[in-house]
C-alpha cells in the first residue's frame, strides 16, 4: 500500500516540476522577447534623432555656404 503511495507521487512530482520549469521557462523567454522589443525602440529613437541632427546640420552647411564671401 505504501509502495504505490509513494510511486503515485513521485510521478505527480515529476508532472509537477516539469510543469513548474515550462512555466519558469515560459516567463524568462517574454523578459527577453520585452528586452528586445525595448533595445530595438531605443535604437530607432537614436537613429531618428541622428537623423534630424543631420538633416539640422546640412541645412546650417547650406545656409552658410549661400553667402557672399566676405572681402
Amino acid at each position: 500500500m505504501m509502495m504505490s503511495v509513494l510511486k503515485g507521487t513521485g510521478i505527480g512530482g515529476s508532472i509537477i516540476v516539469i510543469l513548474a520549469l515550462v512555466i519558469y521557462l515560459l516567463k524568462t523567454l517574454i523578459a527577453f522577447i520585452a528586452f528586445l522589443t525595448g533595445a530595438v525602440k531605443i535604437m530607432i529613437i537614436l537613429a531618428f534623432v541622428a537623423l534630424i541632427v543631420g538633416v539640422g546640420l546640412m541645412v546650417l552647411k547650406g545656409l552658410r555656404d549661400r553667402r557672399p564671401p566676405r572681402d
